[in-house]
C-alpha cells in the first residue's frame, strides 16, 4: 500500500481507499489459487526501505547488509520502487517513491542501473529472490509519456491530465501522480514491456505490485501471462486483499484484515476469539493455497499509522508470532524491525532507520528458522492444517496447533500483561514435545497445564527437521 493511502484514511476517506470488509460480508465459494513457484513454500519476506536504511541511502550500502539479513532467515528482498521520482507536485524534498518518472531507470540518489544489477547478483548468490516494487496505476506528472502519450492518461473535461482517482473516478489527493487509462490498449502493452524489461535486463525475480486491486483484472491476467512466460517460476504479490487476483495470476496478497485484528487484540480493543472468525472469513473467501502475507510493520504501518511499538505495545511480538505462524500466512519483516527501530521514518524527506535493539534479530530469526524447519508452517496449501485448542485459565490467551503428516507446531499466545497458566482441554495437544526457544522435552496430557509469560507465547514442536531446512 502507498503512503497516499494511509494519508487518505487519516482524512477519514478509507471507506473508499482501503479494501477493508467486515467478517460478516457474506463468504465467496473459493477457487483454486494460482500455483505458486516451488522455491517459495517456505518463503519469508523483508521489505527494504532503500533510502532509509543506511546513512548514505544507495544501493551500495544496502549492499553490505546482504549478509546480515540472509542469517536473519529473509530469502524475499523486496525493494520499494527504485526507479526516479517525478519533480513536478513533488512533495517533501525527496519526493515518494511512488511518483514514478522513468520505468526503467534508477534513481540517481541510489545509484546506477549496474549498480542494482550487481546488488540483485550478490543476492542471488547469498540465495535470496528478488521483488522490484511496481507502480501501475500512476506516474508522475513529468513520465515522458504525460507527453508523448496524453491519451495514455485519464483527462479532464478541460483536457487537462487527472491526478490519481479512487475507485468511483473521484480525485484524490495523491497531487503528485498522474492517473493511467487502463481501457488504453497502447499504454497496456507499454506497461507490460517495462515490467519485462526488469526481469530480463536485472534478473529480479518477480514484482509487488502497488495498488492493485485499482487496476483491471484482465489487466493482471494478461500481464501475468506474459511475465510467467519470459520467467515460469517468476513471484507476484499484489497489494490488495481482493480473492479474484489469486486467480488471475498473483501468488499473495496482503492480509490486511488480519493485521488490523492483530492491532485490535494487542490493545484489548477486540478480544482473542475474533482471531476464530478471521480464520473462519479467510477460509469461505479466499481461493485454497492462497499466499497471505502477514505483518506487524510495513512502510505505510510504520510512515503513517506508527511503528509496531505504538500500535501493539508490548503486544507486538505475540503479533508476529500469530503473523508468522497461522495458517497461510506469509511472514513479512520491515527494514529495521530486527534492529529495534522505533522511529516512525519519514516518507519524502531523508531520515535513517534507528538501530536501537540489535538483540531484536534473534526473535525474528527464530521466527524465520521455525518456517523453514516445519513443513507444517509452510505457505499456501503446503502448509498443514489447522486445529484449534481449547485453553482454560485466561481469557486473553489464544492457540492453536498445524500438522502435517508427522511435522506439528503447537503456538499458544498470551496477550495478557500479567503470566497465564493456560489448561488445555482435549486430546489436541496431547504427546512429547520440543519447546522450540529452550529445546528441553516438554510431554503434555489431556488437560495438561501450561505456563506462558505476561505479552508472550510458547511454542512446542515435533517432527522439525534438526538440521536447517533447504533455502533455495
Amino acid at each position: 500500500m502507498t503512503p497516499r493511502l494511509a494519508a487518505l484514511a487519516a482524512l477519514a476517506m478509507a471507506p473508499l481507499f482501503v479494501p477493508r470488509v467486515t467478517l460478516a460480508q457474506p463468504a465467496v465459494v473459493p477457487a483454486q489459487a494460482f500455483a505458486p513457484p516451488a522455491w517459495s513454500e517456505r518463503a519469508t519476506i523483508y521489505e527494504v526501505n532503500l533510502r532509509q536504511y543506511t546513512p548514505e541511502g544507495t544501493i551500495a550500502a544496502f549492499r553490505k547488509e546482504l549478509p546480515r539479513l540472509r542469517a536473519l532467515g529473509a530469502d524475499i528482498l523486496w525493494f520499494m520502487p527504485v526507479q526516479p521520482i517525478g519533480k513536478v507536485e513533488r512533495k517533501g524534498a525527496l519526493g515518494s517513491y511512488y511518483s514514478i518518472a522513468d520505468y526503467v531507470a534508477v534513481n540517481p540518489e541510489f545509484g546506477t542501473l549496474d549498480d542494482f544489477k550487481a546488488m540483485v547478483a550478490d543476492a542471488h548468490r547469498l540465495g535470496f529472490k528478488v521483488i522490484l516494487d511496481w507502480v501501475a496505476n500512476h506516474t508522475a506528472f513529468d513520465h515522458p509519456w504525460t507527453r508523448a502519450h496524453p491519451d495514455w492518461y485519464v483527462r479532464r473535461p478541460d483536457g487537462s491530465i487527472s491526478r490519481a482517482v479512487d475507485q468511483d473516478g473521484k480525485e484524490t489527493d495523491w497531487s503528485d501522480v498522474a492517473q493511467l487509462d487502463y481501457r488504453n490498449r497502447q499504454l497496456r502493452e507499454a506497461m507490460i514491456g517495462e515490467m519485462a524489461f526488469w526481469l530480463r535486463e536485472t534478473g529480479i525475480d518477480g514484482f509487488r505490485a502497488d495498488v492493485a486491486f485499482f487496476l483491471p483484472d484482465d489487466f493482471w491476467a494478461e500481464a501475468t501471462a506474459r511475465l510467467r512466460a519470459l520467467r515460469p517460476d517468476v513471484f507476484l504479490l499484489a497489494e490488495a486483499e481482493k480473492p479474484s487476483l489469486h486467480t488471475v495470476g498473483f501468488h499473495a496478497g496482503y492480509a490486511w484484515e488480519l493485521h488490523h485484528l492483530l492491532n485490535a487484540v494487542a490493545t484489548r480493543k477486540k478480544p482473542v476469539g475474533a482471531l476464530d472468525e478471521w480464520l473462519a472469513w479467510e477460509a469461505a473467501r479466499f481461493p485454497a493455497g492462497a499466499y497471505r502475507m502477514a505483518f506487524t510493520s510495513n512502510h505505510d504501518e510504520n510512515s503513517w499509522n506508527g511503528t509496531e511499538f505504538e500500535r501493539m505495545g508490548a503486544n507486538h511480538r505475540p503479533a508476529f508470532v500469530l503473523a508468522a505462524t497461522l495458517r497461510g500466512t506469509m511472514p513479512l519483516v520491515y527494514s529495521g524491525q530486527e534492529l529495534g527501530n522505533d522511529r516512525r521514518l519519514r516518507f519524502f524527506d531523508k531520515d535513517t532507520l534507528a538501530r536501537r535493539d540489535p538483540g531484536a534479530a534473534a526473535f525474528y530469526a527464530s521466527m524465520f528458522d521455525l518456517k523453514h524447519r516445519n513443513v507444517a508452517l509452510a505457505n499456501g496449501a503446503a502448509g498443514g492444517a489447522h486445529v484449534p485448542l481449547a485453553l482454560e485459565g485466561e481469557d486473553r490467551a489464544w492457540g492453536f496447533v498445524r500438522a502435517r503428516g508427522a511435522n506439528h507446531v503447537l503456538v499458544v499466545t498470551n496477550f495478557a500483561d500479567a503470566p497465564a497458566r493456560v489448561r488445555l482441554r482435549g486430546d489436541a495437544a496431547a504427546g512429547r514435545w520440543r519447546d522450540w526457544s529452550t529445546g528441553r522435552s516438554v510431554t503434555l496430557r489431556p488437560g495438561a497445564a501450561l505456563d506462558v509469560g505476561a505479552n508472550g507465547w510458547r511454542i512446542l514442536v515435533r517432527g522439525a527437521d534438526p538440521a536447517r531446512a533447504a533455502r533455495r
